[in-house]
């Protein structure tokens, strides 16, 4: 089962309310201005500033 695209379309940075993208593999949504990725676990996104892990750090979660 794939992450519902409008659900996607309408998700933005919690921080800073830029657009995310959803990395291959569904395994995250990158936030470019942040610099910042978001990791979704059980296909559900988990959109929380808390969360989100660095982009240089991020090893596929």
């Amino acid at each position: 089962m794939t992450l519902n695209k409008e659900l996607i379309d309408i998700l933005v940075c919690p921080k800073c309310k830029s657009e995310l993208e959803l990395l291959p593999g569904e395994t995250g949504l990158k936030c470019d201005a942040c610099n910042v990725i978001y990791p979704v676990k059980d296909e559900i996104p988990i959109m929380l500033v808390d969360e989100a892990v660095p982009a240089d750090q991020w090893e596929n979660k």
